[in-house]
């Protein structure tokens, strides 16, 4: 891609700690790959996809990444998160064509989401970044704009 690539990081910040490890697991692929990026922060990962979806009405993104941690408690709103925030992302990259990263871990315990978080481990936030960054070449690709 000849100009640079301008990304849209929407992150929940509910496990403070696990949001800016894999917050700065993505920058540090967006930097890598000369991209742009903003951040801005919702408050779980069922906000994710409306922000997403906000922001794309702007034009101002060619892509997104969704980072958050899902961690499975004493109740199924655990199921009801996990499933809906995925089917957000996904009904946003097929029916409004975005080019997704989906970083939303879905975990049982905290020793997951460490190993799935963690830069040295899992960086699930850089595997976010990479998959948002091939959606949009391919949505380049095929005539759809960036």
């Amino acid at each position: 891609m000849s100009e640079k690539v301008n990304i849209l990081i929407v992150e929940a910040r509910f496990y403070e700690d696990l949001a800016d490890e894999m917050a700065s697991g993505a920058i540090e692929a967006l930097e890598k790959a000369g991209a742009d990026y903003e951040r801005i922060s919702v408050p779980g990962a069922l906000e994710i996809p409306a922000a997403i979806r906000f922001a794309a009405d702007s034009g101002h993104y060619d892509g997104y990444v969704g980072l958050g941690v899902v961690i499975r408690g004493e109740t199924t709103h655990y199921d009801y998160v996990c499933g809906e925030s995925a089917r957000g992302l996904q009904e946003l990259a097929i029916k409004d064509r975005l080019a997704l990263g989906n970083g939303i871990l879905t975990v049982e315990n905290g020793d997951q989401a460490w190993a799935r978080a963690a830069r040295d481990r899992g960086n699930k936030g850089a595997a976010a970044v990479e998959a948002a960054l091939r959606m949009v070449e391919l949505k380049s690709k095929y005539g759809l704009g960036r």
